[in-house]
């Protein structure tokens, strides 16, 4: 089954949930500034798989997609915005970029997801890069990102999710606790005993909420940390993110950061 199975497919049926995502990014946006964002940057998009959900929400949406990767980028062309009608794909452009030196001009909003930025590694790259977000939102601007963490984030271990036809394994192999580094990967096990080890990996720098808001705040941005609520029967995630100074010392979690220009 591994050699049949495409890893695009399998990582956003396992970890992405694009209808959510912008859901969040829509209704907070709209909250604050009491406007609906049109023009939505994407930054690391990947496959621009939410971009296309944001082109797909109003016919005045338009997204730019940005990632380094041209082969991911290819593939996105193809399978996410080859579904796109004819009027949907004007309003599209995948750029083959990276993030510290693409300029496509003022931008209602922006989006680092999947804690994709975490690849930037020392405070003067990640400010760096904030700063240029900063100077490209149109003056309301606000920038959404998001972060994980818990005591569990810390350790070498691997969390296995089930699905119908296949295994999602995330493997934090090492972490460095004097540098923050940390080398994750993605794997796929499957019914038949195939696997796909290392379809994905990231080497990343673990960081806090403080540390990114603090450094959100030196580029020029009002940081929030929005938290998930929880489930009063399952005692899990609620899935509903709320503004709050205060969260829990869960063993794993996932919020939001909402910077206001």
């Amino acid at each position: 089954m591994a050699d049949k199975a495409d890893i695009n497919v399998l990582y956003e049926q396992s970890v992405q949930c694009v209808e959510s995502e912008i859901d969040f990014v829509d209704e907070t946006f709209q909250q604050l500034r009491g406007r609906k964002a049109k023009l939505l940057r994407e930054d690391f998009c990947g496959t621009a798989n939410t971009s296309c959900e944001w082109i797909r929400r109003r016919k005045t949406n338009k997204a730019i997609s940005v990632d380094l990767n041209n082969d991911v980028l290819k593939w996105g062309r193809q399978h996410k915005v080859g579904k796109l009608n004819k009027e949907q794909k004007k309003r599209i452009t995948l750029i083959n970029d990276n993030v510290l030196d693409v300029k496509t001009g003022k931008i209602d909003t922006a989006l680092a997801m999947n804690f994709s930025y975490w690849i930037f590694e020392d405070r003067p790259t990640m400010i760096k890069y904030f700063k240029k977000i900063h100077k490209t939102l149109v003056d309301d601007g606000i920038f959404f990102l998001d972060a994980f963490g818990g005591y569990e984030a810390y350790q070498e271990m691997k969390e296995r999710t089930e699905h119908d036809k296949f295994t999602y394994v995330w493997d934090q192999a090492s972490y460095n606790p004097v540098t923050g580094h940390c080398q994750c990967y993605i794997h796929f096990k499957f019914k038949d005993g195939s696997k796909i080890n290392k379809a994905f990996s990231y080497a990343w720098r673990l960081w806090s909420l403080p540390e990114l808001t603090e450094m959100l705040t030196e580029a020029g941005f009002k940081a929030t940390v929005y938290w998930e609520g929880t489930d009063e029967d399952t005692d899990e995630g609620n899935g509903i993110f709320e503004p709050s100074t205060e969260g829990e010392a869960d063993a794993g979690w996932i919020a939001y950061i909402v910077a206001e220009k």
